[in-house]
């Protein structure tokens, strides 16, 4: 619906934002790899398996046959998964989101304190993902990418600025300038809808849960994250 391009909403607590950039290089390093022929075992050893995670059984049948070709303990999968990704598009609009919005967010709490809420968005979107399909037929497929982290961006951005002027591509082509609750808030909306109505879904499964889940830890660590007089919803901008 809408691509972000730029925001109109400068640092104001740090010069720059060296985490939000690191993220991006971790993910597009590790992409690379993927792109120079990784063996889809090891992108599997990374990512989240609900079904191993849990230990419960696909509906229907026997828990699936592992094809890892690295022993990563489940646990550690829940931060790893974040940084592979399925394609150059899925790469591509995570980055994007976390390149326009990320940087404010890192100023708002601080570098090293924004590393780690990133990493705990990841985490919970993660466990909500495989808790929600744990007794599905998704529960054995891989889950890779930094959608739920980014999601956790995405909702602490709108609890610190919707009312910031943002320039996106509508359709695509079309260049506007309109408030970040409109762009992000129809992205969150988005997501709802298609939990309550997998149906309308993309025949190819999308952990629309992992969404879910960093969106809501997201919004709530940011009430605990933000520096000491920072302002939620542009309180006080002009």
């Amino acid at each position: 619906m809408f691509i972000p391009m730029q925001d109109d909403n400068p640092l104001k607590s740090i010069k720059f934002q060296f985490v939000t950039i690191a993220l991006i290089a971790i993910n597009v390093v590790v992409f690379a790899f993927e792109a120079m022929g990784m063996d889809q075992g090891v992108i599997t050893s990374f990512a989240v398996r609900p079904a191993e995670l849990f230990l419960v059984n696909v509906i229907g049948g026997p828990s699936p046959a592992t094809d890892d070709l690295i022993a990563v303990p489940e646990a550690y999968t829940l931060i790893s998964y974040m940084f592979f990704h399925g394609d150059i598009w899925h790469l591509l609009g995570n980055m994007v989101f976390l390149w326009v919005f990320g940087d404010n967010v890192e100023d708002a709490v601080g570098h090293m304190k924004f590393l780690v809420f990133y990493v705990a968005c990841g985490v919970f979107a993660g466990l909500v993902h495989a808790y929600m399909v744990a007794d599905t037929a998704m529960a054995g497929a891989p889950l890779i990418g930094a959608s739920g982290a980014v999601a956790g961006v995405i909702s602490a951005y709108l609890m610190l600025h919707p009312r910031v002027r943002v320039w996106v591509l509508a359709l695509k082509v079309i260049p506007l300038q309109i408030s970040a609750a409109i762009v992000l808030g129809l992205w969150v909306v988005t997501q709802v809808i298609m939990v309550l109505t997998p149906e309308l879904g993309d025949p190819n499964p999308v952990a629309w849960w992992a969404h879910i889940g960093g969106l809501a830890a997201g919004a709530f660590l940011i009430l605990i994250f933000k520096r000491p007089g920072v302002p939620l919803f542009d309180r006080g901008l002009a």
